[in-house]
């Protein structure tokens, strides 16, 4: 029997997603959901320690989330322009793949600048090519060093917070929508699953013993696109960079030898780790671009555990989580959160379904 898309629909109260993120990260509310009994446990998101032993795995993606938004004007004109950095396709060259608005006005051959507060202009970049009706391929002028590079665009970039936190960006966004472990540069999307783990919660783990496998997935906007499609077997995901090194492997592998409970922190780490089974149903060294779309009916091979943020209805993060889950229950975990005004996207809360 096909997968339909409507079988994930549910109605969300709009006050339920959230605008901000908890005052402190390891407060959010932490709903478990026990796939052997049904039953819900409603907690704080520092009590996952309670549930993990000596040995077990947290799968942790180490993305980094860049300040992907500028905003400049065209050579000219003066007319200001939107550019949002979406992957670089070349270091070497400065090249990047982008969207614009407004797009009609941004044609092959436009410069674009982007200044600081004072009005010197930092960053001018050409368009090279038109990729789709508001995606252009775009070209750095820039002589100095690559580190300086990425300093300017720091400087100037501002972060790239989902459309439906529907606010203005805050210089604490810069901090809070990254995760703290965040190392590898290249997501436009924050892992959010992450974002509930603060320093002292990750020193707690790392005392009781439990063991971190760090791998990178550059989250990309494909995360926030709709299905459109009711049969899911013809949707399709956007491609994204991952890469799976020796260190998460050897970790990953010794667990599922001892028969550990292994936690993907997010649905970007457990796409990751099942576009990367071994025949013999292992996690094996990985990278290049997955595309991987898990729903149901699918057979999870590395994980057991897995925590994630409460999404969006017919979302493919929710479809996943249903995956995992079982979708009665976890629909029944949803209208439960709904119904305790659980926070929803992003910023919300979180569940870990055991």
């Amino acid at each position: 029997m096909r997968t339909k898309l409507s079988q994930f629909n549910f109605e969300l109260p709009e006050e339920l997603i959230a605008k901000y993120p908890s005052e402190f990260r390891d407060e959010s509310r932490l709903m478990i959901v026990h796939r052997d009994t049904g039953k819900f446990e409603h907690k704080v998101f520092k009590d996952v320690l309670e549930y993990f032993d000596d040995q077990d795995v947290f799968i942790l993606n180490n993305t980094k989330v860049f300040p992907a938004r500028l905003f400049g004007r065209k050579e000219k004109t003066g007319a200001k322009i939107e550019v949002f950095l979406l992957r670089e396709l070349n270091r070497e060259q400065k090249l990047w793949d982008v969207l614009v608005d407004p797009a009609r006005k941004i044609r092959v051959g436009n410069k674009l600048y982007f200044s600081d507060k004072e009005n010197n202009d930092i960053l001018v970049a050409e368009v090279v090519d038109n990729t789709t009706s508001r995606g252009r391929t775009i070209r750095f002028l820039y002589e100095d060093t690559e580190e300086a590079f990425f300093e300017d665009l720091h400087k100037l970039g501002n972060t790239p917070l989902p459309q439906l936190i529907d606010r203005e960006v805050e210089p604490s966004d810069r901090e809070r929508f990254q995760t703290l472990y965040a190392k590898e540069m290249g997501a436009v999307a924050a892992p959010s699953a992450g974002l509930h783990f603060s320093k002292e919660l990750l020193k707690r783990l790392e005392l009781k013993g439990i063991n971190f496998a760090e791998l990178t997935l550059h989250t990309g906007l494909g995360t926030f696109r709709s299905i459109d499609v009711e049969d899911l077997s013809k949707h399709k995901m956007d491609a994204e960079y991952f890469k799976i090194q020796e260190d998460a492997v050897n970790i990953v592998n010794k667990a599922l030898k001892e028969n550990r409970k292994i936690c993907a922190v997010g649905t970007t780490s457990m796409r990751s780790i099942e576009s990367a089974v071994s025949a013999n149903n292992n996690l094996k060294l990985a990278e290049g671009w997955t595309n991987l779309f898990i729903y149901p009916p699918f057979e999870f091979t590395i994980a057991n555990t897995m925590i994630t943020n409460f999404h969006l209805p017919k979302s493919s993060l929710a479809i996943m989580a249903c995956a995992f889950g079982g979708r009665d229950l976890i629909l029944s975990a949803y209208e439960e959160a709904i119904k305790e005004k659980y926070r929803f996207f992003s910023y919300g809360d979180a569940m870990m379904i055991v």
